[in-house]
Formats: structure tokens, C-alpha cells, sequence
């Protein structure tokens, strides 16, 4: 794993705020990303001095998914994926609020990582994509923590188009909590902070469980496994190739 830094980490006034910061490959979930997030994470979560942590963001793209660069050739189980089922199941579990500030796009692995989150504040042009489908693949690890989470129909039609949905479309399908100008994401962020930190840590412990416990941490294994088998497979490698070299992949209609 590359010892570059793409991950922020600032503890502050109660608040743990990890950063992704690798706008070059748009913030994409790379071994090193999920690594210092599992970390920091864990970190956070040891921290009796942290109450609430925060996940955010620098660059345009608030987090593109799984980097396609490492999963060409070889697929998702050569990534050491596990990593990342491990990440969306430590912030799902959590004792502490987790919340997701997304400024700009979310894309498949990314839009999972915010939705495994317990309050997400959104600016107004961010958007959002269940992209896997048309890279061949499937969005089957973040299933587990979107389906709690959305309208039914909304995701089952979002995940099959793949199409791209704004801000208001996303809080109306039950994918994200607040939406609010570009310009006011940190005003309304910092509310939210405040009203979470109002908390007793313990109550607030008890009723993440509690409100945690209609939906139980599901089983990752059988959703990681359909995943890798997706990477692995000749559609997938198609669709990484094809995004990749920026062209159609083969099964794309093509039009007169």
C-alpha cells in the first residue's frame, strides 16, 4: 500500500473530521483511502474526547466510487476488498454519529459510504449514481447499506437506469437528510454538530443501536462475493476498459 497521505484527519471541539483528500482520482475508494479511513475510524471511535465524527471532502467530487485503475485485470477480490464491507459495517455500528457532508458528485462505492452514514447534509448541486450496471458490474455490497435506507421503488429504478439524480431527488428517495444551498453546507453543518453533541454520549449510543437494530448489520460475505464475481468478469472488465479508454462499452446500442 503507497504511503501517500489522501486522508485528512482533524479532532477538534469534539468533533473527528476525516477528510478525503485525493481529488486527482476523484476521491475513489483506493487501497490506501479505504486503509487510512478504516484507521482514522477506528481512531475516532476509541476517542472518548470525540463525540460525533464527520465525513468530508476536498476537491469537486465528494467520493467516485471504487478506483477502476486497481480493480482492471484483476478484479475486486485482488483488491483486498474486504476493506471496504469492513469500513460501511464500522460506521454503521457505530456508537457515535457518523455524518457525511457531500459538496459535489457521489458515484456507486461512494454514494454506499454516505449512506452508511447516520445523517447526510448535501449541497443543493451535488449529484449522485448508482453507476455499477453500466460498467458491468453490480452494487451489491452497498445494497446492505442503501436499501435501509431508500424508497423502495425510487432504488430499484435508480440502480437498474444507472442515470445520474440530483440533491432533491436523493433527499426525496430517502438517500440523504438535508439539503441546503452551496453556500450554506458548513452554516447547517455545524447545527447539526451542535445538536448531536446536545447529546448524552451513552443515549446516544443506545439509540443509534436501538434504531440500528430493525435493520441488523446484514451479511456481507454472500453480497462480496456476487461483487468480486462482477469485477472479475468479462462484462466488468469490459466496463472498466470502457470507461477507462472513455469509449462505449460493447453493449451499448448503437445509434444511427
Amino acid at each position: 500500500m503507497t504511503s501517500d497521505r489522501v486522508l485528512q484527519v482533524d479532532v477538534s471541539r469534539g468533533v473527528a473530521t476525516l477528510t478525503l483528500d485525493s481529488p486527482a482520482n476523484r476521491n475513489a475508494l483506493s487501497r490506501a483511502m479505504r486503509a487510512q479511513l478504516r484507521d482514522a475510524l477506528r481512531s475516532a471511535l476509541s476517542d472518548d474526547a470525540v463525540r460525533v465524527v464527520v465525513l468530508d471532502h476536498t476537491g469537486r467530487v465528494f467520493c467516485s466510487g471504487m478506483d477502476l485503475t486497481e480493480a482492471a485485470g484483476g478484479g475486486v477480490r485482488e483488491q483486498g476488498v474486504r476493506e471496504f464491507p469492513d469500513l460501511l459495517e464500522a460506521i454503521w455500528t457505530s456508537p457515535k454519529p457518523v455524518v457525511a457532508v457531500v459538496r459535489g458528485p457521489a458515484r456507486a462505492g461512494g454514494v454506499g459510504l454516505l449512506a452508511a452514514c447516520d445523517v447526510v447534509v448535501a449541497a443543493s448541486s451535488a449529484t449522485f449514481a448508482f453507476s455499477e450496471v453500466r460498467l458491468g458490474i453490480v452494487p451489491a455490497v452497498i445494497s446492505a447499506v442503501v436499501l435501509p435506507r431508500m424508497v423502495p421503488h425510487v432504488a430499484h429504478r435508480l440502480m437498474l437506469t444507472g442515470e445520474v439524480f440530483d440533491a432533491p431527488a436523493a433527499a426525496a428517495g430517502g438517500l440523504i437528510d438535508v439539503v441546503v444551498a452551496d453556500d450554506d453546507v458548513d452554516t447547517v453543518l455545524a447545527g447539526q454538530l451542535t445538536a448531536l453533541a446536545a447529546g448524552a454520549p451513552a443515549a446516544l449510543a443506545e439509540t443509534k443501536r436501538l434504531l440500528r437494530e430493525r435493520t441488523p448489520t446484514p451479511d456481507f460475505d454472500p453480497l462480496l462475493e456476487l461483487s468480486a464475481r462482477y469485477f472479475a468478469s468479462e462484462e466488468g472488465q469490459e466496463g472498466i476498459a470502457a470507461f477507462r479508454e472513455k469509449r462505449p462499452a460493447r453493449w451499448v446500442p448503437v445509434t444511427d
